[in-house]
């Protein structure tokens, strides 16, 4: 009655001694490392002269190492303590160059034969690991008004190809742009092809008997599109320069409609961390106006030709450009640093997707010879307190930062010449990990040490010791032989709730270690229901194997019941809830399955085994 067949015993000892072999990685703890990558140059290669220069350096500064290990991609370098990591650290991040990106790193001291196997330890919240966080706010008035700008650029192009007179566009207040014709059938040829072409707008007539106006705005569908892409869109380029600079394991993501979640493990200077987001900038490619000579008297008061803006270069020299605008840094697929092939000097390569390159080569094509210039547009979100209210407003700083004569036409793949080999390398970050949408502002902003990432582990660690100890105790206690059964499969419990945590590589937090000590409790549970409904067989005068069997078929319908609301409710908490909330129902829901697997399989395997098939028996409960 009850007794496993041979094959479901071997198959839950293959499941346990399986989830035994992945959760054996969490073991051996972390090294404090020093990482060190390629950097912004594409064409520099991680090889044993890079290996050799590092280690050289840390010789010669008697910095003591442990296993160094090199790839293609990155150098890593252990230590035995975080006091020579930094030291490791302040020292090849000052003498390693340009070229290659020093980080800090915390390196699984996994052994090579489990690697192999794919087994790989946990990921450590940052309240765990230590590190930076950052809560980024959106300018989501900022991006359309970008959009609105464009678009007012592209319908230039548009009204002079159709010769639809105008007396200019320009956006309105609030929200939305105008422009008055100079004929009524010009507003009413106008109002034709923005419904064919243009349907993601809403054109509505003004005007009086010698006005003939239109005023278009984007619709609500529109508008709610174009604020998700602008948040993805600076998600994807986060993503790409903290990814470009090396640093390890980052967390970015969406929360609510106008927010980011940044989080960069390991890093604790948060100066340092602001710099690797770098400036909410984006970058605008611009035709020249005038000689320097004409630069020279707009500087100094004098008239700018229509249609001209004075902006000024790094070093403070004036340059006079178009208002209307080429190509944006959002049109940008890829960018690269290299050296031109026809005079050797350092050069960014260029890549534009299919409408940029369009623009760009219909813009070249009508001005060979001329200068282009690319500037580099950083916005700055100042608040201020006034009568109680927060007021923010956006400061927008432009800057030239390279003017190259075109040569010949080109569309999605051209060159930008004329710079330093830092410049153009610094150049390809900017272009390759792509342009914010929109301007952000940080509105929270926290650092975890190490130390206390430590403490916390320690003090997570005791407390699920603690509770594990006191429920093992009261078992014995309580159900004798039996809870002795259910101890061992509360063991097993943990051991394959971490297997799974280390498989899945969900990220454990403080929070997570709480659900981890409350599935502790809610694993015996389950059990303890089982053996209260033997103890209730045995009163009823059943015999010891049919109480066995009545108290694992009987109680599983209200312990299943009561998992799966639990489980229902974990899952709404993962699907809805954000940060703590979130690693809290990570592990609540994985020990829930795994519960349900140890406290009615496990542990009746080992009833089984102790008491199964035996006709005169006095059960120990």
């Amino acid at each position: 009655m009850n007794h496993y067949p041979l094959w479901k015993n071997l198959l839950i000892g293959f499941v346990i001694a399986l989830c035994a072999l992945y959760a054996l990685p969490n073991l051996f703890g972390e090294d404090p490392a020093v990482q060190i990558s390629a950097g912004y140059a594409r064409d520099v290669k991680m090889d044993e002269n890079v290996k050799d220069k590092a280690l050289a350096k840390l010789k010669a500064a008697n910095i003591e190492y442990g296993k160094v290990e090199l790839d293609e991609k990155q150098l890593l370098i252990r230590f035995a303590d975080t006091d020579l990591q930094l030291q490791a650290y302040t020292l090849l991040k000052d003498d390693m160059g340009s070229d290659f990106v020093v980080a800090q790193n915390l390196a699984p001291a996994t052994p090579n034969w489990l690697r192999a196997l794919g087994a790989q330890p946990m990921y450590l919240g940052l309240d765990l690991r230590g590190g930076v966080h950052f809560l980024m706010e959106v300018d989501m008035d900022e991006a359309i008004k970008q959009d609105e700008e464009l678009l007012i650029d592209e319908l230039k192009l548009v009204f002079r190809e159709k010769k639809l007179y105008n007396r200019g566009l320009q956006r309105a207040k609030g929200q939305g742009i105008k422009v008055l014709f100079r004929e009524a059938e010009y507003r009413t040829e106008a109002k034709q092809l923005l419904a064919k072409d243009y349907q993601d707008l809403k054109v509505t007539e003004f005007g009086t008997a010698d006005e003939y106006g239109l005023q278009f705005e984007f619709t609500e569908e529109s508008l709610v599109q174009r604020r998700r892409d602008a948040l993805q869109q600076n998600i994807t380029t986060l993503r790409n320069r903290v990814n470009e600079l090396g640093v390890a394991e980052p967390v970015i993501q969406q929360q609510g409609e106008d927010r980011i979640i940044v989080q960069l493990p390991g890093i604790q200077d948060t100066a340092r961390a602001k710099e690797i987001l770098g400036a909410t900038a984006s970058l605008e490619f611009r035709l020249t106006e005038g000689d320097y000579q004409d630069w020279l008297e707009a500087e100094n008061g004098g008239t700018k030709p229509r249609g001209s803006k004075l902006y000024h270069r790094r070093d403070g020299s004036p340059v006079l450009l178009k208002n209307s605008v080429i190509v944006s840094g959002d049109q940008i697929t890829n960018a690269t640093s290299g050296f031109d092939q026809n005079s050797g000097s350092p050069a960014t390569h260029v890549t534009l997707n299919g409408k940029g390159g369009k623009r760009m080569l219909k813009t070249t094509t009508k001005n060979v010879g001329k200068p282009m210039a690319v500037v580099f547009i950083e916005y700055q979100i100042e608040s201020k307190v006034i009568n109680g209210q927060t007021i923010k407003s956006t400061k927008k700083k432009e800057e030239v930062v390279n003017i190259a004569t075109i040569q010949e036409p080109f569309s999605n793949n051209f060159q930008i010449t004329g710079l330093g080999a830092k410049e153009a390398t610094n150049l390809a970050l900017i272009l390759r990990a792509g342009a914010l949408k929109a301007p952000m502002e940080i509105v929270e902003e926290r650092t975890i040490g190490p130390s206390l990432g430590k403490e916390n582990i320690a003090q997570g660690k005791l407390s699920i010791m603690i509770g594990f100890i006191a429920v093992m105790i009261f078992m014995v206690l309580r159900y004798k032989v039996f809870g002795l059964a259910a101890n061992v499969a509360l063991l097993m419990n943990v051991v394959i709730l971490i297997a799974l945590l280390s498989l899945l590589q969900a990220t454990l937090t403080l929070p997570g270690m709480a659900g981890i000590v409350l599935t502790l409790g809610m694993a015996v549970d389950a059990n303890v229901l089982i053996f209260e409904r033997i103890r209730e067989e045995l009163a009823n005068n059943s015999s010891p194997q049919a109480s066995i069997f009545a108290g694992y078929e009987k109680a599983f319908g209200t312990i299943a019941d009561a998992n799966i609301t639990t489980l229902i409710a974990a899952v709404m908490l993962l699907s809805f809830g954000t940060g703590p909330i979130k690693g809290f129902a990570v592990t609540l829901s994985l020990g829930i399955i795994t519960s349900m697997f140890t406290a009615i399989l496990v542990s009746r395997a080992i009833i089984n085994i102790v008491y199964g098939n035996k006709s005169k028996v006095k059960l120990a409960i």
